[in-house]
């Protein structure tokens, strides 16, 4: 496949950025009267873009440009020999806006993705106008403990199920361009969930983007940590959405998108 010209945004492509050929598409159009800035995606660890967003999207991208991105390792971008470190991801994302010829854009990231986005708010704070973090852990001990333990995730009803996990797997054996390097892919994920260095007071006070924060009432990360995280970002907005869990956050289409629309106005 070709890569998408900077001058068309429509379609798909791969931008080569920092040694990735990384996959994006772009949906929608913004209009006369449509917002200015377009609306970036990224997804959850293990998860492609339609695993993440296929419930939201369309409806995400009417009279909206919309931008969503596969980041290192996941669906159609390939892993290359580094880290899964948030620096470097978001540094992969800002590259694809360069490569697209985007100043700025507002983001909404979940999980993994959540995680990139509120980094490139940070180290690229003029790239983003809006930020839409969705059920992120700024620290460690945000999660419930039987999210870090093995011996509790065939019990816990907030894991993903074996459904889930069974779409992950599919997806990446379909997508991705060496499909036989999920295990080794899904271990190089899973430990850098488990060595988040994660973002201290001073750095969540230090962003200025307006940020809106979105999790679920049975998320991986404790609402507690939720609302203090809402405290440290001056101005930021808390959602917490009902009957959802982790994975099931950005599968209320009926709550997220009129909520997302709201802020992003």
């Amino acid at each position: 496949m070709r890569d998408t010209p900077r001058e068309d945004l429509a379609g798909s492509g791969y931008a080569p950025v920092n040694g990735l050929r990384m996959y994006y598409e772009v949906h929608g159009e913004g209009g006369d009267q449509g917002p200015t800035r377009p609306l970036v995606l990224l997804h959850g660890g293990l998860l492609t873009i339609d695993l993440s967003f296929g419930p939201v999207l369309p409806e995400l991208a009417a009279g909206r440009q919309v931008i969503a991105a596969e980041l290192q390792g996941h669906g159609r971008t390939a892993d290359i020999e580094r880290d899964i470190d948030l620096s470097v991801l978001a540094s992969d994302v800002a590259g694809l806006l360069d490569h697209l010829g985007v100043g700025q854009a507002d983001v909404l990231g979940f999980s993994l993705g959540g995680g990139v986005a509120l980094q490139l708010t940070l180290d690229r704070p003029d790239r983003v106008g809006r930020l839409i973090a969705v059920s992120v852990s700024y620290a460690g001990d945000g999660f419930h403990p039987e999210i870090s333990d093995p011996a509790q995730h065939a019990t816990s009803t907030r894991m993903p199920t074996e459904e889930d996990f069974r779409q992950m797997r599919e997806a990446y054996e379909r997508l991705a361009p060496d499909p036989g390097h999920f295990e080794v892919f899904a271990a190089k994920t899973s430990q850098a969930a488990n060595t988040l260095r994660g973002w201290t007071a001073a750095e969540l006070g230090s962003i200025t983007a307006p940020t809106l924060l979105v999790f679920g009432d049975h998320d991986f990360i404790r609402l507690e940590h939720a609302v203090r995280m809402h405290e440290l970002i001056t101005g930021a907005q808390l959602a917490v959405l009902p009957g959802a869990t982790h994975m099931g956050v950005l599968r209320r289409a009926d709550l997220i998108v009129p909520l997302v629309a709201g802020f992003l106005g």
